[in-house]
C-alpha cells in the first residue's frame, strides 16, 4: 500500500508509470523533475520547435533540423526538470499550505533539501551538454535564459502577475531554434518570443485557476487571483496578443499559406478554450492547461509542413 505521503498529486497524469511502476527510492526524484506531469516539458519544448520551423522557412531549408529537434527535446525535459527542482526548493514552504502541492517530494517530506540539490546540478549538467551541441551564439542565448528561471519562483510573492516572469522563461525557446540555425537573432525570432510569451501568461493563468482559494489563504500572487471575476477576459486578451506576435513573426520569416493556415487552426484552439473555461471550474481548468500541448503541435505542424513545401518548390 502507497504511504500517505507518497500519493501523487492533484495534477499528475492519473496511472502514471512514474505511480505504477518506479522504485520507491527513485519515485521522489521523479516527481521532483515533474516527469509524471509531461505537460510542463511539452510546452517548454514546443516554443523551441516552432522557432526551428520558423527559421527553417527564413533560410529556405526543407523543414526543420532533426538533430536541433531531438536535442531540444532532451534538454526540455532535462531543462524542465531542472527548473521544477529549484522551483520546488524555493517554494517548499509555499507548497506545505497549498492542498495541490502539499504532497509534493519536498513538503511531504519524501526527499531532503541537499538531496534535491543533487538531483538539480544533475539535471543541470544534462541541460548544459545539450546547449554545448550548438553554435557560440546560441550557447549565450541559452544561459542566458537563466536569469528569469532564477527569479521566477520569488516573484509570486511580490508580483501580482508573475505569469510574466514565467513567460519571460517558458518561452525563450523561440529565440533558441532561429539562433541555432542561424547564429543571430532577426525581428520574426523576437515576435515569435514576443507571442509565446502571451501565451505562457494566457494558459497559466487557466492553471492558476485551480488554486485560486488556496492562494488567497496562503498570500500567494498569481494573474488568476489579479484579473478575479474578469479571468476568461484576461486569458483572451493574452491569446489574441500571442496570435498577433506570430502572425507578424510568420509574416517577416516568409511563412506562406500552409504556415498560416496552422497559426489559423492554433487561434482557434485557443478561441475554444477562451469559450469553455470557468473561473471556478479547477477541474476543467486542468484539462483545457493541458490542451496546449494538442494547440502547440499544430502550429508546429502548420510551420514545418510550410517549410517542407517551400522548400520543395
Amino acid at each position: 500500500m502507497m504511504a500517505a505521503n507518497d500519493r501523487p498529486v492533484a495534477d499528475a497524469v492519473r496511472g502514471h508509470w512514474v505511480d505504477r511502476h518506479a522504485p520507491a527510492a527513485v519515485r521522489p526524484y521523479l516527481r521532483l523533475a515533474r516527469i509524471e506531469r509531461p505537460i510542463g516539458w511539452w510546452l517548454l519544448l514546443l516554443p523551441c520547435w516552432w522557432s526551428a520551423s520558423l527559421a527553417a522557412i527564413a533560410a529556405g531549408r526543407i523543414g526543420p533540423d532533426a538533430w536541433h529537434l531531438v536535442l531540444f527535446l532532451v534538454g526540455a525535459v532535462a531543462m524542465r526538470g531542472a527548473g521544477s527542482t529549484y522551483n520546488d526548493i524555493a517554494d517548499r514552504d509555499l507548497d506545505a499550505r497549498v492542498e495541490r502541492t502539499r504532497l509534493r517530494p519536498l513538503p511531504s517530506g519524501r526527499l531532503r533539501v541537499r538531496h534535491a540539490l543533487a538531483f538539480l546540478a544533475v539535471q543541470a549538467l544534462v541541460g548544459l551538454a545539450v546547449l554545448l551541441q550548438f553554435n557560440r551564439f546560441a550557447i549565450l542565448v541559452g544561459i542566458a535564459s537563466l536569469a528569469p528561471v532564477a527569479i521566477y519562483p520569488f516573484m509570486k510573492r511580490v508580483m501580482p502577475v508573475p505569469q510574466l516572469v514565467l513567460g519571460l522563461a517558458f518561452a525563450w525557446g523561440a529565440l533558441m531554434g532561429w539562433a541555432c540555425l542561424l547564429g543571430r537573432l532577426d525581428a520574426p525570432a523576437l515576435w515569435l518570443y514576443a507571442g509565446a510569451i502571451a501565451w505562457v501568461i494566457g494558459y497559466d493563468t487557466i492553471y492558476a485557476v485551480q488554486d485560486i482559494e488556496d492562494d488567497e489563504i496562503a498570500g500567494i500572487k498569481s494573474s488568476a487571483r489579479f484579473f478575479g471575476t474578469r479571468v476568461r477576459e484576461a486569458v483572451a486578451a493574452c491569446f489574441l496578443v500571442t496570435v498577433l506576435c506570430l502572425g507578424l513573426a510568420l509574416r517577416g520569416a516568409g511563412a506562406g499559406p500552409v504556415g498560416l493556415l496552422g497559426l489559423a487552426l492554433f487561434a482557434g484552439h485557443l478561441a475554444w478554450q477562451v469559450w469553455r473555461l470557468e473561473p471556478r471550474d479547477g477541474a476543467g481548468a486542468l484539462r483545457l492547461f493541458r490542451a496546449n500541448r494538442d494547440a502547440g503541435l499544430i502550429l508546429f505542424a502548420g510551420l514545418t509542413l510550410d517549410a517542407i513545401w517551400q522548400g520543395l518548390a
